[in-house]
Parts: C-alpha cells; sequence; structure tokens
C-alpha cells in the first residue's frame, strides 16, 4: 500500500469515511463524522500520509521505522507522518489506518456514533470496531 489510488481507496472504504480538500487544492483530508483521521498528499513522491495514533505506541513506530516521523503541522504526540516509500511493509500501514479511525470514532459522541452506524448499517461503530 504505498500509492496514492490504494491509500485513498482504504480510506475510504472505512464506514462513513468522506474526502475533502479544506487545507488546499492537493491535501486530501478523511474525516468521519467531520473530524479529520488521515491527510495524503494528491501530488509528492513518495505519498506522505498522516494518521491520528495512540501517543505511546507513536514513540514506539517512531523508534523502529525510520519512515515514521511525528506528524507534520499537527501535534507530535497523537499524530505520525508516515512516508510511503516501499520501507513500511502494507499490512503496518493498513493496521495505522485502521487504529486512526477507531481512535476518531472513539472520540465521537454517542449521538455521533449512533447517527454513524446508523448511516452506515455498522452497529459496531459503537464499539470502536470496524
Amino acid at each position: 500500500m504505498h500509492d496514492l489510488a490504494t491509500v485513498r481507496a482504504a480510506l475510504l472504504a472505512k464506514p462513513g469515511a468522506e474526502e475533502s480538500f479544506p487545507f488546499d487544492a492537493v491535501t486530501l483530508v478523511a474525516k468521519v463524522a467531520g473530524k479529520m483521521f488521515a491527510l495524503v498528499s494528491t501530488t509528492e513522491s513518495p505519498v506522505p500520509l498522516s494518521l491520528k495514533v495512540d501517543p505511546d505506541y507513536g514513540e514506539v513506530l517512531r523508534a523502529t521505522y525510520p519512515a515514521i516521523q511525528p506528524g507534520y503541522h499537527l501535534h507530535k504526540r497523537h499524530w505520525v507522518s508516515l512516508t510511503l516509500d516501499e520501507s513500511l511493509p502494507p499490512a503496518l500501514v493498513q493496521e495505522l489506518i485502521d487504529a486512526s479511525y477507531r481512535l476518531v470514532v472513539r472520540g465521537l459522541t454517542r449521538a455521533a456514533r449512533a447517527q454513524l452506524a446508523d448511516s452506515t448499517g455498522s452497529p459496531k461503530l459503537d464499539e470502536g470496531a470496524a
């Protein structure tokens, strides 16, 4: 998972995920219920992808993978920026996309999670799954 099309598809496959370009014409922002869970440049190569992470896990990731750095222009403790340069296993990239989505969904209000579950037909969203 190192090209823009594959990353974009993975982001938008999450229940209720939407894309927008609120900052500029090249930075794709993936949101769920209006909350960001990923940012990706549509013009850079290798593709940079920023994702929300558990702070402790983020430290481990940054220490383990040179292609994972503190979030660019984001809260450095809660976000990481991945350089998708073939050095990161595709399964890890997918795991981090899934975890970022779950973190954001878990942070939604109960009402927002219920509305998301109703609109997507995903009853497990209230439990933070997906």
